[in-house]
């Protein structure tokens, strides 16, 4: 790799961090509409200009109005000078649901994205597609690797990835001239992008593919579990039981309110997160049917300190309204629990 200036990077800043919100949707329908309308005329700034005056729908400034387009470029959604946009737009602006939506986000960012493209200037450059095959080769990255990756020049290295020396050698060059701490809001935008990606997960502060985390994290869970003490996790189970039996009549899902044969002591707090005081401690737990302790388990919702589901974005509507009829009770919102439930939404429930 040629020695780089340290001020060239992935520049990607965000004008919408909600990628599902309607104010990025009327963006892009906008954009797709007017480079319909004239396609068959040559770029120019003043044909810029005119899409911007469309753009700005809720009277912004023209930085702003700016960076909205622009974003698209980048992104993959509409290419630089207006040429053209990428067909998948169409199905995102008319998609029903999130989890369709990310589908075809994952599919146009890696097909079109280019990172260091604008409505002005060209790129050839996959910077994505560059991460993902260095993901490949090194299997996870830690988010340092991920932003000494953010100053690669992608076209100096021939192979198309990083091998595991040469992502040790970018990190610690960007650690050395401050990199993270001066580009910090480029490098969130970055990361949030990521985070909205099919198959890519960040757990901690490591990035791997989805299945690869799941393998990985299945052993470490699997490891701090032999050192569970079974007899102190029966009693566990058991103080969760007593309490719904005193507090709902019968032993039941205390969400659902149904008395499932079988029932899960889920812990709110993960037990590999947990100290022994808080692995055993019946507050740091939920008597859930087992379809409910999935959901909670994986952060896919969890509680408000009222009770209410709090629902993740890449659940599908039907399944929200659904859980929308359940309840936790007050009956089971004690101090300590509600302290559990603070750590679950911070740490656990999915963006």
């Amino acid at each position: 790799m040629k020695t780089q200036n340290y001020e060239e990077y992935w520049s990607l800043t965000n004008a919408f961090t909600d990628y599902n919100s309607a104010k990025f949707l009327q963006t892009l329908k906008i954009c797709v509409e007017f480079i319909e309308e004239f396609k068959d005329e040559k770029y120019s700034q003043e044909k810029y200009e005119r899409l911007q005056s469309r753009a700005n729908f809720d009277d912004i400034n023209e930085i702003s109005v700016r960076k909205r387009i622009n974003q698209l470029v980048k992104l993959g959604f509409i290419a630089p000078q207006l040429i053209s946009y990428n067909l998948d737009s169409l199905e995102y602006i008319k998609a029903n649901t999130n989890r369709r939506r990310t589908s075809l986000l994952s599919k146009i960012v890696y097909s079109s994205s280019k990172l260091n493209a604008s409505v002005k200037q060209t790129s050839a450059l996959h910077q994505i597609n560059f991460l993902l095959k260095t993901l490949e080769e090194v299997g996870k990255l830690h988010i340092n690797d991920i932003i000494g990756l953010m100053r690669v020049d992608i076209s100096s290295v021939e192979r198309g990835y990083l091998e595991l020396s040469e992502v040790e050698t970018v990190r610690d060059r960007a650690k050395d001239i401050n990199f993270q701490d001066r580009k910090y809001n480029q490098i969130g935008h970055f990361l949030n992008l990521l985070k909205k990606l099919d198959d890519l997960v960040i757990v901690g502060e490591l990035l791997y593919f989805e299945e690869d985390a799941q393998v990985v994290l299945a052993q470490e869970l699997q490891n701090k579990s032999t050192k569970r003490d079974s007899y102190l996790h029966r009693i566990y189970k058991n103080e969760l039981k007593e309490e719904s039996l005193e507090k709902l009549g019968e032993v039941k899902c205390m969400l659902e309110k149904l008395a499932y044969p079988s029932l899960v002591a889920s812990h709110i707090k993960p037990f590999i997160d947990s100290d022994e005081g808080e692995a055993y401690d019946a507050n740091n737990g939920l008597l859930l049917s087992r379809n409910m302790d999935i959901l909670f388990d994986l952060g896919y919702i969890s509680f408000s300190d009222s009770g209410e589901v709090i629902c993740c974005s890449e659940l599908e509507e039907d399944v929200k309204v659904h859980l929308q009829e359940y309840t936790l009770d007050d009956i089971f919102m004690n101090e300590s629990r509600l302290n559990y439930l603070a750590y679950h939404r911070e740490i656990v429930l999915k963006a």
